[in-house]
């Protein structure tokens, strides 16, 4: 176990040494790397014998980006809520889609952190039922399917087997919805289809089942756990209509999804007058995840 947290640059780490309470951690070693998770715990007062937790997946195309993205300002207000509120936040390294690895691996990944958490439960005093996952963009994605995927579809270190994931809410902001519409490419980063070799390690038309797999509206259902989408109306690298039409599966299906449009946001809630404010929105999920963790 590593004291000390590492931040890739002096932003983020000034931003990190503002967070008192917290410890990174291996949470398990694949082809000789070790992944790990940074937990930021709140203060000692607000602790409890089993708190709630959220889970922070990271964005950055599925093959960049790091766990310290959490410190980015879609994110970083919701995360002091939180903590704030009594909840543990785990933010994860995952092997990202370059080389052999693709967007499934990273999802084994997820599911293993959120494993390992359950089986420490009682070292690192974190509740066993109530916890969710959140993340933006390639980490928006990842979120929805680590919570709607089915676990025996995602198993991963055999040390963690025989814990079972089961989210009581995700957050996804900007998110990509689905490899197998067609509909919600035109405009995107998905356009021309190379991206997909990235995510699925091949071109789409190769990989029918994985595409699938990766596809969080495909396991939609009424007994998802609840879901807040966060989109801006001018993202132009993955538009809003990844989050429109997984509202309209969502209504198909009975599932419980909400989305709150951000008016004059472009991709991480960039741009000028945008209407919910940065304030306003990281407000709004921190309610959404409390409501249903507390």
């Amino acid at each position: 176990m590593q004291n000390s947290v590492l931040a890739q640059n002096k932003q983020e780490k000034a931003i990190l040494e503002t967070f008192k309470n917290k410890e990174v951690v291996v949470y398990k070693t694949i082809d000789s790397q070790d992944l790990i998770m940074t937990i930021f715990y709140p203060e000692s007062q607000k602790m409890t014998p089993n708190n709630p937790w959220m889970l922070h997946v990271h964005g950055g195309g599925w093959a960049g980006g790091s766990q310290y993205n959490v410190l980015k300002k879609a994110y970083l207000q919701t995360l002091r809520a939180l903590l704030d509120n009594g909840v543990v936040c785990a933010t994860i390294e995952y092997r990202k889609a370059r080389g052999n690895y693709t967007a499934y691996d990273a999802v084994v990944d997820a599911k293993d952190a959120t494993r390992f958490l359950l089986k420490h439960a009682d070292e690192y005093k974190l509740d066993t039922e109530n916890y969710g996952v959140w993340g933006g963009s390639a980490g928006g994605h990842l979120s929805l399917v680590t919570a709607l995927g089915n676990n025996s579809d995602f198993e991963g270190d055999p040390e963690l087997s025989g814990f079972y994931p089961k989210f009581k809410c995700v957050a996804a902001y900007f998110p990509f919805t689905s490899c197998v519409n067609p509909e919600i490419r035109p405009g995107s980063i998905f356009e021309d289809e190379t991206l997909f070799v990235r995510l699925l390690g091949a071109p789409l038309a190769e990989k029918p089942e994985l595409a699938v797999l990766l596809s969080p509206t495909e396991f939609l259902n009424k007994k998802s756990p609840p879901i807040l989408l966060i989109h801006g109306d001018k993202d132009t690298t993955l538009p809003i209509i990844n989050s429109t039409y997984m509202m309209e599966v969502a209504n198909e299906k009975n599932a419980d999804v909400e989305l709150l449009t951000i008016k004059n946001a472009e991709h991480s809630f960039n741009g000028s007058n945008i209407s919910p404010s940065i304030e306003e929105l990281n407000d709004y999920a921190t309610q959404f995840i409390l409501s249903h963790l507390k």
